[in-house]
């Protein structure tokens, strides 16, 4: 296997590694907003940065091998390089390897949109509840009568 070859195999081959681990956040990332343990998402969402910084410089690599054989770094790079090399079983298998994850990764990524949204109206509607935007809500004030909620705010002042 030439040099270049083994360059553009090693790349996608080491994309294929990190979208597998970022794929595999992801589904934890899912797992805790259906389980509603929301504490760990922050250290989770650094950890899939870090990684999606990761992922991005493994694609420039991948690209710059394209561009050294004089093909666009693209999507179309790659299939024109892997039409000249039918028989690099290797790169094309590590290639569509890499292209089901990334509309795997692309499904849970958006399927977590949708639970984060579904999460955030929940606890907006909570807070509302909590803080009382009926404007017909009464309240009993320092003097033991009936008042109507003012505003938005709980008074401790009682």
């Amino acid at each position: 296997m030439a040099a270049a070859t083994l360059e553009l195999v090693h790349a996608v081959e080491a994309e294929v590694t990190a979208v597998q681990r970022f794929l595999a956040l992801l589904e934890l990332e899912q797992d805790l907003l259906v389980k509603g343990e929301v504490d760990e998402l922050i250290d989770l969402a650094r950890q899939k940065n870090e990684l999606a910084a990761q992922i991005t410089a493994l694609g420039s690599g991948r690209t710059e091998a394209l561009a050294a054989a004089g093909l666009p770094a693209d999507r179309r790079g790659i299939d024109a390089w892997l039409a000249v090399h039918p028989s690099e079983t290797r790169a094309r298998d590590a290639w569509n390897l890499l292209m089901s994850l990334a509309g795997q990764a692309h499904e849970v990524n958006r399927a977590n949109g949708e639970l984060i949204q579904i999460r955030m109206q929940h606890n907006a509607q909570a807070l509302e509840a909590l803080l009382g935007s009926n404007a017909s809500l009464t309240l009993y004030g320092p003097d033991g009568q009936n008042t109507p909620a003012s505003g938005r705010r709980i008074s401790d002042s009682a």
